[in-house]
């Protein structure tokens, strides 16, 4: 006997952020690390960030979205967030695939926080020159 899962799956990933999404067919309810995405996210940038994806959808049937996020700072957990939900969709709706693919939504965005080097103050950042 098979059990099928009635959940979609997608991880994503931002600076140090990392957001495990799972999608299933429902009401539309979208909830991050147990609170509501209105809670969780404070900003209306970070709002828009971990929904734009589902802008895609027009119509189709809603999905309620649960994630668990941890690491990095709020910005970094939204984009994780978009990132993890365009994957679910694109699994859940292989249609999608060529829209998110345009919007950019699954692209990780690869860039980090370079690290500090010896001999300097920060990551680029010398000491303070004093010729005398």
């Amino acid at each position: 006997m098979t059990v099928t899962n009635p959940f979609t799956w997608g991880l994503g990933r931002r600076k140090t952020s990392v957001a495990r999404v799972r999608l299933k067919s429902g009401s539309g309810t979208f909830v991050v690390n147990g609170k509501a995405l209105e809670e969780f996210f404070t900003t209306i940038r970070d709002r828009q960030r971990a929904r734009a994806p589902l802008a895609l959808l027009e119509g189709a049937e809603p999905y309620d979205i649960f994630v668990k996020v941890h690491g990095g700072g709020p910005h970094g957990q939204a984009g994780a967030v978009q990132l993890g939900v365009a994957r679910a969709l694109k699994e859940a709706n292989p249609s999608l695939f060529e829209g998110l693919r345009e919007e950019g939504f699954l692209t990780r965005d690869s860039r980090m926080k370079e690290r500090k080097k010896p001999g300097r103050r920060g990551a680029r950042r010398g000491f303070q020159f004093s010729k005398r």
